[in-house]
């Protein structure tokens, strides 16, 4: 039986497989509106794809892989011209967010984010461990055709390795909401959210476009959205803030004004992968210890529900065993005592 299940998993279905082809298309172009050049080659700070591939695999399974294998075609052609890399660079993006569905269902992910395991096993599985297919085969095949130049061949697997995997940690977690939100909030919860995206809307691009450097200030609304909104609003106002600091990087402006390329990715990749994993860990820890606490309530409140119910059995059984006696001394009639007269016998007539 396992074996026949699996192998009607990994049987494509040509809605799932399209709706995803043109999901991953989509990412792609949105990620190549922001690009740094890394060793005369192309490199996206955030590559959006590799999150919804991810987050696809979660929710359809593997039957939906071809669909990620023809968005990343699609995604290459516009890019680059078909050439010699262009199957290796495919079958990279293909296999790398398979193998991270695999590592995550070995070790029992779910897609709530509720544990601090799960946010642990999306960063180093499938965003750090997995990712490294994608950028070691992809930098591969460039250096292999003549495209790359040895000496810069880390630098670009670097810049490939940390882009995808930013997309994974930022984009995932966000298409993942929709199986998880809980509708509809209550009318408070709408007021606080009003005010959070408020505080967000003015004070990150203030952070960001600073000259002085004040992207420290994010922070802090980073933690109110992890403590009060959990995963929701952690990774929205994570991506919000990404793609803000990504525009400014690559306008070269504010704090990363007068910067080179390479340090423009380091400091761009530092800001990223750190409100990345305050996000996703911090609102995941909070959600198990929430959920850790109303497990402990529930608990308490069954126990004293058994201890009321035992301590009315025994309520009921000391009554019942009074009242055993008390029938019984009352069908046995009144006991005499030593003072007590005896009636003469009965005299025969006659």
């Amino acid at each position: 039986m396992a074996a026949v299940v699996g192998t009607q998993e990994l049987r494509p279905q040509v809605l799932p497989a399209l709706a995803v082809a043109v999901c991953y298309y989509a990412g792609a172009r949105l990620g190549l509106l922001r690009q740094v050049v890394v060793e005369n080659v192309v490199v996206m700070p955030i590559w959006p794809p590799t999150g919804v591939a991810m987050a696809a695999l979660l929710v359809c399974g593997l039957r939906c892989w071809p669909g990620i294998t023809v968005g990343a075609l699609l995604a290459v052609l516009a890019v680059n011209a078909p050439g010699p890399d262009l199957i290796g660079t495919v079958a990279g993006n293909t296999i790398a967010p398979v193998c991270a569905l695999l590592m995550l269902r070995r070790v029992g992910f779910r897609t709530d984010l509720s544990r601090l395991r799960d946010g642990l096993a999306l960063v180093f599985l499938a965003a750090l461990l997995a990712m490294l297919v994608s950028a070691v085969v992809g930098s591969s095949m460039l250096l292999l055709t003549d495209r790359l130049a040895a000496p810069g061949y880390w630098r670009v697997c670097l810049a490939w390795w940390v882009g995808d995997a930013m997309g994974v940690l930022l984009v995932t977690p966000v298409l993942l909401l929709p199986y998880q939100a809980r509708w509809p909030p209550r009318l408070g919860r709408w007021r606080e959210a009003l005010a959070l995206a408020l505080a967000v809307c003015c004070v990150v691009p203030l952070a960001v476009y600073s000259a002085i450097g004040l992207l420290f200030l994010v922070y802090p609304l980073l933690i109110w959205s992890a403590l009060r909104f959990r995963v929701a609003g952690s990774t929205l106002c994570a991506l919000f803030m990404s793609v803000l600091v990504t525009v400014a990087a690559t306008d070269y402006v504010g704090s990363f004004k007068g910067l080179t390329p390479v340090e423009v990715l380091l400091k761009l990749h530092a800001f990223n992968g750190t409100v990345a994993l305050t996000a996703l860990l911090l609102s995941a820890v909070i959600t198990e210890q929430r959920n850790t606490r109303r497990s402990v309530e529930q608990a308490c409140q069954e126990l004293v529900e058994v201890l009321e119910n035992l301590t009315m059995g025994d309520a009921v059984g000391r009554r019942f065993t009074s009242s055993a006696r008390n029938a019984g001394r009352t069908s046995a009639g009144p006991s005499a005592g030593p003072g007590a007269e005896r009636s003469p016998p009965a005299q025969d007539g006659g």
